[in-house]
């Protein structure tokens, strides 16, 4: 079985006025995370997608956004990731009470994030 995209998002120098866009754009749910600087995004609709807009702390990061995969194990992918030509460029990171991600390039030198969820005790 494959592996979901689960989340997206939108690295910004100004990431207040990129929500702001968004919102207003396609009147999408944006809630400002103050305690993590982040901005969490509800696209609404069936079926869709939600994401988050953000300024790297840490990089530059490559690029302007990204797509996460969700994985069961990723330490794991992370290792296949590599096995298979890919490179990561953000080690793992942990959300607090929330899960963890990395950040990996493809061959292409495209960037995308692998993401593995918290369980719920």
């Amino acid at each position: 079985m494959g592996q979901p995209v689960v989340h997206w998002e939108l690295w910004s120098q100004d990431p207040a006025k990129v929500a702001d866009f968004y919102a207003k754009a396609f009147d999408w749910q944006v809630n400002f995370l103050e305690e993590i600087n982040y901005r969490l995004v509800e696209t609404g609709g069936e079926g869709g997608i939600n994401g988050g807009i953000m300024q790297p702390q840490q990089g530059p990061w490559p690029g302007n956004m990204a797509f996460y995969i969700s994985v069961d194990d990723l330490d794991g992918l992370r290792q296949k990731i590599q096995d298979a030509g890919g490179k990561i460029v953000v080690e793992r990171m942990d959300v607090p009470n929330v899960g963890a991600f990395s950040l990996f390039e493809d061959p292409d030198g495209r960037v995308m994030g692998i993401w593995q969820q918290q369980e719920q005790k």
